[in-house]
């Protein structure tokens, strides 16, 4: 009996430990974009084809507020101050949303879709697939997974579709600062 209740406790004490490195995970990847709030970045696109609306234009994005539970990190296109991502901690983890917007303020019609971590990633990437939200309002993007790398030279931000053989990947390099901008439209 001895060796069994040594044995149950070496397992729940390995199980918690699993389990408390997996959330440090999140908390690690969280951390590390919160210290990088009020801050902006030059970025450049790392994948080709370049889409159109994004060629020849200045990349960048800013970490404009942090609070215990939500990040956003407005995304600028040139002039284009219509993209925010959104990081929020959840009960399942940390979600990503797309607040898209219009120069009047007011929400694009494709807006807010994104997805949740479906397991705790790593300390420096974090991945987040299709919701259904996002399934329901772009059918096309069901197979959708973006994913974001923070390491200690910068953020990548990248997307792939199911259905096509490119990605879209975004680079911002933190020896690349910029002077604060402007809020994204419509806050």
């Amino acid at each position: 009996m001895m060796k069994f209740n040594r044995f149950v406790v070496v397992v729940l004490f390995a199980t918690t430990s699993i389990f408390a490195q997996q959330k440090n995970a999140q908390e690690t990847f969280w951390n590390q974009l919160k210290a990088r709030c009020g801050q902006a970045y030059a970025g450049k696109m790392t994948t080709e084809p370049i889409p159109n609306d994004f060629a020849d234009q200045a990349l960048s994005m800013y970490v404009m507020s942090c609070s215990e539970n939500e990040i956003k990190v407005p995304f600028y296109v040139g002039d284009d101050h219509s993209r925010t991502w959104v990081f929020t901690k959840t009960a399942q983890g940390i979600q990503l949303k797309h607040d898209h917007r219009l120069k009047d303020g007011s929400e694009d019609k494709i807006t807010q879709y994104g997805g949740t971590t479906t397991n705790t990633g790593g300390d420096q990437i974090q991945y987040f697939p299709a919701d259904q939200q996002t399934t329901d309002m772009l059918p096309a993007a069901a197979g959708n997974v973006w994913w974001v790398t923070i390491d200690d030279q910068g953020y990548t931000y990248n997307l792939r579709k199911v259905d096509n053989p490119n990605h879209f990947q975004v680079r911002f390099e933190w020896n690349q600062p910029l002077p604060v901008p402007n809020k994204p439209w419509g806050h």
